[in-house]
């Protein structure tokens, strides 16, 4: 199946998704899916740097934060509807994931893990000591009741839904594009040995700058409708932990070397979280409390996550 094939397709899911939801009128199923959703493209973009180049990024967290730190400063300089800024959190942290990518991707294994921490704990003590954005008070949102699109009235949060679904499409879309192109090979070729990699003349460099900023800029478009979902932002909600544990989690549960792997483990892991939430009373810490017993349970019975254990039983059928 072709892009296009692909995208058509994701496009008409999205769009069931989106009527079921709906017709099923509880608003609590738009505030849980835009999180699963959200999740859904954090835990792709993450994959992007992470699965596909082998480098593992621990500071999710303060690309999310910038593209939801942007939307709070344009809404003071001027405001700009949702998906312009959308548009403005990717240009940001895409810049920042190209500079970090620059500074950093000399570094290897544990030592730019280490690196990429550092950063959101610079991003997160800068935000909390600047006053025009709320600083460690924080910033409120008022976002409306509801939107007028082509002469109908829709509730915001449903307007968030339907962006946060488009935006997960894409993401999707560009991943599988990725996987199957010749840069999807080189970063393949990097994750599986990147000296060998440089040795065949492969411009490794370039190709973990890109990764860095494409993944940067997923995650700050991720981030930039969060103000007025949740209408308060504050520094610990932004750079929370959830989003930085999430982000490794989920793919890792699903699986990392394949587009479908994020989708899988955000789809799962999301929407236990969720229910959780809603239905079990084990206080502020059950998302991170399900993230761990998932990731143990997986690292014992499919250390290559959902995906790699489908394929290596199908493989296994296959042989005589």
């Amino acid at each position: 199946m072709n892009t296009a094939k692909f995208l058509t397709l994701a496009t008409a899911v999205a769009i069931l998704v989106f009527a079921a939801t709906h017709w099923y009128g509880i608003d609590y199923l738009f505030f849980a899916g835009y999180t699963i959703l959200q999740f859904v493209v954090l835990a792709t973009a993450w994959n992007i740097l992470g699965g596909y180049c082998g480098y593992v990024n621990f500071g999710s967290a303060a690309f999310f934060a910038l593209g939801a730190y942007s939307s709070v400063f344009m809404h003071k300089i001027y405001p700009l509807p949702v998906p312009a800024l959308m548009l403005v959190g990717a240009a940001v942290s895409g810049v920042v994931g190209f500079g970090m990518g620059y500074l950093t991707l000399r570094l290897r294994g544990s030592f730019f893990a280490i690196a990429t921490l550092a950063l959101a704990v610079v991003l997160q003590t800068l935000v909390v000591n600047w006053d025009f954005v709320g600083g460690s008070r924080g910033a409120y949102i008022i976002r409306p009741e509801t939107i007028e699109i082509a002469g109908f009235q829709i509730n915001y949060i449903e307007y968030l839904f339907a962006l946060m679904l488009a935006l997960a499409v894409i993401a999707l879309t560009t991943a599988r594009t990725i996987e199957r192109s010749q840069l999807g090979f080189g970063f393949a070729t990097i994750r599986d040995d990147e000296m060998a990699a440089e040795a065949s003349g492969v411009p490794t460099l370039r190709l973990k700058l890109i990764a860095t900023t494409l993944s940067g800029a997923f995650m700050g478009m991720a981030g930039a409708p969060f103000p007025y979902y949740i209408g308060y932002l504050q520094p610990a909600s932004a750079f929370g932990l959830e989003y930085a544990v999430n982000s490794i989690a989920m793919p890792m549960i699903g699986g990392t070397t394949s587009w479908i792997g994020p989708l899988v483990g955000s789809l799962l892991l999301g929407t236990a979280q969720q229910y959780a939430t809603a239905y079990i009373s084990l206080g502020t810490g059950v998302n991170v409390l399900i993230v761990g017993v998932l990731l143990i349970v997986f690292v014992i019975i499919a250390p290559n996550g959902i995906v790699g254990l489908v394929q290596e039983r199908l493989r296994a059928r296959r042989r005589p």
